[in-house]
């Protein structure tokens, strides 16, 4: 894979350079992680992306969701659930770090795609066509992109973002990369990470005995107390709160709250059917059942904020919490 990208680090690339050369954005086809038949489609977008990534780069991306055992309930919002860089190196070879910028973003990111290299950077959402309806033109918010092919000269660039591929231009591509600023205009420099991928896909075998032994790691790490139980109690008091804001921060909480938990154990299911279909197919069930519940709990949540009734909110959660409880108890005697 490495051996077919170009890795000529000196200057300024004037050709479309890319990591991944095969891809369009016009013909692209997301992982089935990803289909639109799914509870939860999407999921975040640190996630989403390295889905993405793995399944271009032809190796399994369920490999990666061991961390999904580990979510926790942090008070205001279900851990915005990530797969750690050491898992991805362990498991495919994959070596991201930070990338330090600075000077211009779009010239360190030619320099790391003319090396092979994929960069992965918070942009903002405004900028960006592929969000349109939520945030593009509407309004300011990050999220993480992964870079694939860049042409500075035509202002075009195609990347990799939640559940798909894509590519914009023009007047986009001089917001995204600030293009618009003056010399006076403080600029604001993304946090950047970037991956150093391997000559060829981790095989199976591989796969298989790492994912089984991060499962065993991150069951560790599980929360001590059922997080589900923990955000119910919680959970009406904060929709009275986010009742009275703004309705567009009711798409904000939903999605910190019962959209991470719901996609997360989705995630768990299909990484838990993986493993064994066999021996995790109760725990993979439960998975399934917390992820069902979210999904209707939302649509619950959304009633309670135009009728302004809360208190049914708090049994809501029941079915999904007896289900964390059996996952965990299958899951202890099995990892």
């Amino acid at each position: 894979m490495a051996g077919q990208r170009a890795e000529n680090a000196v200057g300024l690339m004037t050709s479309m350079t890319s990591v991944f050369p095969g891809l369009h954005p016009e013909t692209y086809r997301p992982h089935a992680l990803h289909s639109g038949e799914r509870a939860w489609p999407e999921t975040n977008c640190y996630v989403d992306l390295w889905i993405e990534v793995l399944n271009s780069s032809g190796a399994a991306p369920e490999a990666m969701l061991g961390f999904t055992l580990a979510q926790d309930f942090e008070g205001d919002q279900f851990t915005f659930f990530k797969v750690p860089l050491e898992d991805l190196e362990a498991l495919y070879g994959i070596r991201a770090t930070e990338l330090a910028i600075y000077d211009r973003v779009e010239r360190h990111v030619e320099v790391q795609i003319a090396r092979g290299r994929l960069c992965l950077i918070e942009m903002d959402s405004f900028y960006m066509p592929d969000t349109r309806g939520t945030a593009y033109r509407q309004e300011h918010g990050k999220t993480t992109v992964a870079i694939n092919r860049l042409d500075v000269v035509a202002k075009r660039v195609e990347y990799f973002h939640n559940a798909g591929y894509f590519h914009l231009e023009g007047e986009d591509f001089d917001g995204l990369f600030q293009l618009h600023l003056t010399e006076s205009d403080p600029p604001f420099l993304p946090y950047t990470e970037f991956a150093r991928l391997p000559e060829k896909p981790a095989d199976e075998a591989h796969l298989r005995a790492t994912a089984r032994r991060l499962a065993g790691f991150h069951f560790s790490r599980r929360p001590r107390e059922n997080p589900i139980r923990a955000f119910a109690r919680v959970f009406p008091q904060q929709v009275e709160t986010v009742a009275e804001r703004p309705f567009g921060f009711f798409h904000k909480y939903a999605f910190n709250t019962l959209r991470q938990v719901g996609a997360n154990f989705e995630l768990a299911a299909d990484y838990l059917t993986w493993l064994s279909s066999t021996e995790f197919a109760a725990a993979a069930e439960d998975a399934r059942r917390i992820s069902d519940a979210a999904k209707s709990v939302q649509f619950q949540l959304a009633r309670a904020v135009a009728r302004r009734k809360f208190e049914p909110l708090q049994a809501a959660l029941d079915p999904a919490a007896d289900a964390w409880d059996a996952m965990m108890t299958s899951l202890a005697e099995r990892l």
